[in-house]
């Protein structure tokens, strides 16, 4: 286990009609954070998020082409391939309050979005593809 000290918070809202995966990652880039924590709230006009089959080890997108509320969004910044990296999941709710989920990715377009980034001093977590899942996962901070 490894442990973390907070070291600041970044708090604001992101452009309507941006890429959120896109500008969390030119935020967290630009501040060069490189272990954090991302939670925020809002809407989307378009939402593409994905599911992972661990069968064939891939993931399967879904996309959401009318307005969505934001939920819950919830991730995490570390390190892939030297520079920081957004790894977020985020919960979609329609206009009848059926709820959706999945890993965030490229092309979900924001109504509005309030998010909270913490930046944590401490070792890096990297990012390295696991042979057993497939996936890119932490290769330090196992908890056992």
């Amino acid at each position: 286990m490894i442990n973390y000290k907070l070291k600041r918070t970044i708090i604001g809202q992101l452009p309507n009609g941006s890429d959120l995966l896109e500008e969390l990652t030119q935020l967290v880039q630009k501040e060069n954070i490189r272990c954090g924590r991302i939670h925020g709230i809002g809407a989307t006009t378009h939402a593409v998020v994905a599911y992972y089959d661990q069968n064939i080890k891939k993931y399967n997108s879904m996309e959401f082409t009318s307005g969505m509320e934001i939920l819950n969004l919830h991730g995490n910044v570390s390190i892939r391939d030297g520079k920081p990296f957004v790894h977020v999941h985020i919960l979609l709710g329609d206009p009848q309050g059926k709820v959706f989920g999945g890993h965030l990715l490229s092309g979900t377009k924001l109504w509005a979005c309030e998010v909270f980034i913490d930046e944590f001093e401490g070792e890096e977590l990297v990012r390295e593809q696991d042979e057993k899942t497939g996936l890119f996962l932490w290769k330090t901070g196992y908890l056992s």
